[in-house]
Formats: structure tokens, sequence, C-alpha cells
């Protein structure tokens, strides 16, 4: 991948697993110095220095909950502080736990599924969008889920939270323009380490309802995320997009 993003400034929050991770990792191919976001420092640091080491990338951990609130603010400020004004931002921090029906959803599980999945990204647009304004410009992507808009059955808090980003992308679009873009991706259903625990017969309904015909790749969503990054896609903001390999129904 050429250096289209030689001299910006990324951050993806859920950086160390799954989709954040490959997303960090393409970020940085493409000339991207890094911020590897996560709960777990630990964890922020080894995929930090695996980024560096396999790329040439200058990279930062920052262990950060993007449910709290107040812990925001502080972490944008040190990325400021040790690397610079802020270019890129990718909300894909998530969590989609279930319960045994929606009856049985305690209040605490939705309240945290909010808070993670809607709540943190509200924050963190708001505060790296004002930073990116100064900034001069910037890119905010939003990672939401295939979900948001076909929910299947038990998943109704984590889609609505979902609904809900595909929403505030469009708003925050408005909120800082011209200056800043704000886009959002819809993923479906991705082969990475996160999924590696889905039994065959789950994979095979979903895969049943899949024009595409099986499981996506990391790197077929990875390219997206760099195009909406760079200058390429200068004249694209409030856009949801779903990369899904054509999801027609719910499953």
């Amino acid at each position: 991948m050429s250096n289209v993003l030689e001299g910006k400034i990324a951050l993806v929050t859920g950086g160390t697993r799954g989709l954040g991770r490959a997303i960090a990792q393409g970020l940085a191919e493409a000339g991207a110095t890094i911020v590897v976001s996560s709960r777990k420092a630990e964890a922020c640091e080894a995929t930090a220095h695996e980024i560096t080491e396999s790329t040439g990338a200058r990279t930062l951990a920052l262990p950060l909950h993007v449910g709290d609130w107040d812990a925001i603010e502080p972490a944008l400020a040190r990325v400021e502080a040790d690397l610079g004004t802020l270019d890129v931002l990718v909300n894909n921090a998530g969590i989609a736990p279930q319960s045994p029906s929606l009856l049985e959803h305690t209040e605490a599980l939705y309240d945290k599924t909010m808070q993670v999945n809607l709540k943190g990204p509200f924050r963190l647009m708001a505060v790296a969008g004002e930073q990116m304004v100064r900034g001069g410009g910037g890119s905010i992507i939003n990672i939401s889920s295939i979900g948001s808009q076909r929910p299947g059955p038990n998943e109704a808090t984590y889609t609505a939270a979902k609904a809900g980003l595909n929403a505030l992308t469009m708003s925050f679009a408005q909120e800082y323009a011209p200056t800043v873009r704000v886009n959002c991706i819809m993923p479906g259903a991705f082969a990475t380490d996160m999924s590696a625990d889905w039994d065959e017969e789950f994979v095979g309904l979903v895969v049943d309802g899949l024009p595409a015909g099986r499981l996506g790749q990391p790197a077929e969503l990875t390219g997206m995320v760099v195009h909406l990054a760079s200058d390429a896609s200068s004249y694209t903001t409030g856009a949801v997009i779903p990369i899904d390999g054509g999801r027609l129904a719910v499953f």
C-alpha cells in the first residue's frame, strides 16, 4: 500500500484485536503514525511494538476505556502533546454482550453496551473534532455494524447502539463541516481472531445469506478505511457504507 497517509497521525480504538488490529496495521502500512488504544495497557504496548516492527511506523500505546467520559479529553491531549494534532480517528472499540433473552437483559448490561458503543464514540468525536478543526482538518471513521440496519434476534441493544452511531456520523459530519469529514463503515461477518470461536453451523448460516459466499477478510475492509482517511475521499462525508458481502437478510 502506498504512503498516502504519510505524516498523518491516526488513533484506532479497540486497536489490539479483530478488525481494529487489522485497521491499525493497514493505516501504518499506508504511512500513518498509529495510536493504538484499548482498555489493557499490556495489549496496547504489545500491538504498538508489533506494528512498529512490521512497518517501521511510529506508534504510541494509549490505554483508554472509551466508556469513561472524563478520561477521553486527557487521553487526546496526551496524543497532541506527544505526537501532534490528530488527523484520523477510527472509532472501532465496541462490545456485543448477549443475554438468554431480551426480557432477561439487565439494565447494567444495557448501560454498558450503550456506554462503549455509543457514548464513548460521541465524546471521542466531539473532542477529536475540535482538535482537528484547530489543526486545519481531519477524518473521523466510525465502525458500526450491518446489524444496525438488519438486526438479528437477541442483539437489540448492540444494534440499537450501532444505529445510533450511524446517526451520529451524519450529525457530526455537519457539526464540523467542512474542515473535518465524518464517515461510517458497517461491516458484516469477517474472519478475524475474534470470529475464530464461531462454530461451523453458525458460519454456514452466515455464509448462506451472503452473495459473496464467504466471510470477509480484514484487508477487504482496511482498504476502505485508508481511503476514507486519505485525501482521495475528500468529497465523501456523512456516508454510511456497508461492507458485508452483500448480506440480504437477517440470519
